[in-house]
Order: C-alpha cells, then sequence, then structure tokens
C-alpha cells in the first residue's frame, strides 16, 4: 500500500463493521473487503456520521419524528372522538336488546329516547349542510329548520346530557374490565375495587410488553444479520470444501479411471460382439425355419431382376445428367432461352383458351 493511502486502524474497523451491520443493512462487508477498499470505508464512516439507523439523513429523521408526533396527536383526538361515538352507539344497542326486559324504568326509556333523537336530528342536519352550499334541491324538500323542529325538548335534552357521562363511564368501565379479563383471564374473578387497580396499571403493563416486543423485534433483526453473515461464511466455506473434494478426485481416483474405463468399455465390446452373434444366429434359424430350398431360389432370381432393373435406371439417369452438364456448358444465354420459352408457351396456351372460348361464344 502506497504511502499516502488512507489506512483504517483497529478501533475505526470495529465501528466501520458495526456501521455496516445497523445504520447501512445488509452490507455484508468482511474485514478483507474494508481492508482491500479503504478510502470506501473512510466513505462510509464519514456518511455513518449523517444518517442515523433507518438510512434517512439527521434533518429528514427529525422532520419525520416531527410528523409522526403530530400525527399521533391528531389520531388521539380522533380516537377519542371516534370512541365516545361509539360508545354512545352501543349504548342504544344494548338498549334495543333490553326492550323486552320489563325492568326498564321510565326514566331509561326517557334517556335512551331522547339520546337517539338527538343523534338522529344532528346526523340529518349534518348531511343536509348549509343551504348555500348545495347546488341541488334538499332531499325529499327538507330544509334545517325542518329538522331543528324534531329536536327533543330543551329541559329533556338537559337532562339526558347531565346522565350521559355517567353512562359512557359506566360503559367505558366495563369494555376496561372486559379487556382486562381477555389479557389476565384470573382476574375475572376478582372484586370491582381490585380491578379497577389493575386496569389502573394496565396501560403501564401493555406499553411495558410492546416494548418487549420492539425490543425482541430488534433484537430478531441483529440476529437476521448475524444470520446472513453466517450463511455468506457458510457458502464460502461449502466452496472450499468442494474446491477440496475436486482436487482430491482429481489426484486420487481419476489417475486410476483411464484404466477403469478402458477395462469397462473393452468388456462392453465383447459383450456387444456376443450380443449381435446371437442375434445374427437367431435370425439365421428363423431363416432357415420360415424358407424353403426353393423359396430361397425364387428370391434370389427376384433380388437379381431388381438389381439388374436398378442398374438400368442408374445408367439412365447418368445419361441424363450428361446431357444436363451438356446444357449447363451454355451458361446463362441458354437460361433466359429457357425462360423465354416458357413464356411464349404459356402466351400461346392462353390464347388457344382465349380462341376456344371465343368460338363457343359464337355458337
Amino acid at each position: 500500500m502506497a504511502s499516502g493511502d488512507f489506512c483504517l486502524p483497529g478501533e475505526g474497523m470495529e465501528i466501520l463493521q458495526q456501521v455496516c451491520s445497523k445504520q447501512l443493512p445488509p452490507c455484508n462487508l468482511s474485514e478483507e473487503d474494508l481492508l482491500r477498499n479503504p478510502h470506501f470505508g473512510k466513505l462510509l464512516l464519514g456518511l455513518s456520521q449523517h444518517i442515523d439507523e433507518s438510512g434517512l439523513s439527521l434533518t429528514l429523521a427529525k422532520e419525520q419524528a416531527q410528523a409522526w408526533k403530530e400525527v399521533r396527536l391528531h389520531k388521539t383526538i380522533w380516537l377519542r372522538s371516534e370512541i365516545l361515538q361509539r360508545v354512545i352507539q352501543e349504548l342504544l344497542v344494548d338498549y334495543y336488546v333490553k326492550t323486552q326486559d320489563t325492568n326498564l324504568t321510565l326514566d331509561d326509556k326517557k334517556f335512551h329516547e331522547t339520546l337517539e333523537q338527538r343523534l338522529l336530528v344532528t346526523e340529518l342536519t349534518r348531511l343536509l349542510g348549509p343551504s348555500r352550499e348545495r347546488e341541488m334541491p334538499p332531499l325529499l324538500g327538507l330544509e334545517k329548520a325542518d329538522l331543528l323542529e324534531l329536536m327533543p325538548r330543551s329541559e329533556d335534552f338537559v337532562w339526558m346530557r347531565a346522565r350521559l357521562p355517567l353512562e359512557v363511564e359506566e360503559q367505558l368501565k366495563k369494555k376496561c374490565f372486559t379487556l382486562l379479563c381477555y389479557h389476565d383471564p384470573n382476574s375475572d374473578s376478582d372484586g370491582e375495587t381490585l380491578k379497577a387497580a389493575k386496569v389502573w396499571k394496565l396501560a403501564e403493563v401493555l406499553v411495558g410488553e410492546k416494548q418487549q416486543c420492539q425490543d425482541a423485534k430488534s433484537q430478531q433483526k441483529e440476529q437476521m444479520v448475524l444470520l446472513e453473515k453466517k450463511s455468506a461464511t457458510y457458502s464460502q466455506v461449502l466452496l472450499r470444501c468442494l474446491a477440496l473434494l475436486q482436487r482430491l478426485l482429481q489426484e486420487h481416483r481419476l489417475k486410476t479411471q483411464s484404466e477403469l474405463d478402458r477395462i469397462n468399455a473393452q468388456y462392453l465390446e465383447i459383450k456387444c460382439s456376443a450380443m449381435i452373434l446371437k442375434l445374427r444366429m437367431e435370425e439365421l434359424k428363423i431363416l432357415s425355419d420360415t424358407y424353403t430350398a426353393e423359396k430361397v431360389e425364387v428370391h434370389r432370381l427376384i433380388r437379381d431382376r431388381l438389381e439388374g432393373a436398378i442398374r438400368l435406371q442408374e445408367q439412365d439417369m447418368e445419361k441424363s445428367r450428361q446431357v444436363l452438364s451438356t446444357y449447363d456448358v451454355l451458361g446463362e444465354e441458354f437460361d433466359r432461352l429457357v425462360k423465354e420459352y416458357t413464356c411464349l408457351k404459356q402466351a400461346t396456351e392462353n390464347k388457344r383458351w382465349a380462341l376456344r372460348e371465343f368460338n363457343k361464344a359464337c355458337r
């Protein structure tokens, strides 16, 4: 290495390997790779000072954290209103389930009916919207003033609104107890006071369990990185083992392989010759059993005649080839005459056909 080359110290090498395993996954850079490319290692070290573990720049990571904080805030606000809306809807559903219960008091019926009427009118009023923003005529010709006439009486509404927080609190308490029993089935037999105490600590318990899950995921991620490194190392070791096995085969086994192949080839050749002789013997046996001496003589005569005819055909073919070779000597001029003769012959045939058609028409 030249004197001006950059060289990583031992501590810098360890830091760089940690950067590759955490901030720049999956690099799978070994110490040998970093030593062979020192300037690349210097670049990675400089880059690690400007990015976080997720690979984002520090500025973007800060902006992302702020954005996530605002998202969580808006999500919390939306969840509060959504939970309240669903709890109120569940109150009405439970009321209709209990309508067959004769033990319902008049106050319960009045509370739920006033709540339902208020919700329906408010929802319909919201759907209608301000009259000045509507381009189409209102549904069924209804106006906001028509719906406001269906509002419950003001004293009933005030009475219902004063009771609503107690009902919502009772419904939320049931849900919290249900969640507690799902999380800890042994709490089902506890009293309300003990359940309330456990519910008070349930949020901390869930946060702790969530943190444990996140820690487990982080450990799993680190283990996956280590597994990838070990898998790469394992593959390299396997390749080296295969190279050693190949060398052993070439040095020890392949020396005698040529002699074994020669002996096997000689054996197969002798075996093949024996099979051919056996087949020939079977063929001759079948022929001797099938054909008599008279049939063999007739077949010989037929074969002689056929061979004579073949020789005559070959002689005719040789004469034709000689004639064609004579024509080939004439060259392109002969080809032009042949084409011209063909065209004249075709024109003559066309005129003869036209004359025949003309004569048919005259008749």
